[in-house]
């Protein structure tokens, strides 16, 4: 199985191909452009690197939110218009599912941090258990935007160690060491954002056990109504 993982739900633009468990390309930047200007140039140059042919695709996996709402508007039509071209569907990964495969195979609870502004995160936690051969997520707090005092309660609540990844980790380090009661790690640089690998990767695994959705159906999932329109109100 051949998956195109796209992930424009943040800060971090990345495209990547995983075909039967096995990246064969990633692309990633995190840098000062609007994910508009990247991310169809950097699948093209990832499609020229590994003479990609785009009709070979099983399915198109795109991080569906929550997340930056422009960024998830350019990642779900960019998804969108390549799976009717190709007539392929669509896997629709939660951003905050992909961020904590980053850290697949730990012991520690993973929470997933993603700045919502206005002392806000969109925020979830997660544990590996065991699958068959392999592991997947369980999850312990839904995905949802969060005040970021709540949230730490929570995580007290649940009485286990923590690793925190995500842009959300910066923002609001210093809330996470006065009122964090459990002990907790922050990721590291190499696996602490938005990874399209990871995307790809669950794509994979979604798509085998049928979470596909018809392109022309896809819609991101924002979980919240932007500032604009809650400043409408």
């Amino acid at each position: 199985m051949k998956i195109l993982g796209l992930d424009s739900s943040g800060l971090v633009a990345g495209v990547a191909i995983v075909e039967d468990q096995v990246l064969l390309a990633e692309y990633t930047t995190n840098y000062k452009k609007t994910h508009s200007q990247t991310l169809i140039p950097m699948l093209e140059e990832l499609r020229n690197m590994i003479e990609l042919d785009l009709d070979t695709l099983d399915a198109i996996a795109v991080a569906s939110g929550p997340g930056s709402f422009t960024g998830l508007r350019i990642g779900s039509a960019t998804a969108k218009g390549l799976g009717l071209a190709l007539k392929k569907p669509l896997v629709e990964v939660p951003t905050l599912e992909g961020l904590a495969w980053n850290l697949w195979g730990t012991d520690r609870l993973v929470c997933p941090l993603m700045d919502a502004r206005r002392n806000q995160v969109y925020a979830a936690a997660y544990e590996f258990v065991p699958e068959g051969e392999t592991l997947g997520l369980r999850t312990l707090i839904g995905q949802a935007p969060i005040d970021i005092a709540e949230l730490l309660e929570k995580l007290n609540g649940l009485g286990r160690e923590v690793v925190f990844l995500g842009d959300g980790v910066p923002v609001y380090l210093e809330w996470i060491r006065k009122y964090a009661e459990i002990p907790y790690r922050l990721a590291p640089a190499s696996c602490n954002r938005q990874r399209a690998a990871c995307i790809a990767a669950l794509g994979e695994i979604y798509c085998a056990a049928g979470r596909v959705v018809a392109a022309g159906e896809h819609r991101p999932e924002y979980l919240r109504k932007s500032q604009a329109e809650q400043d409408q109100k």
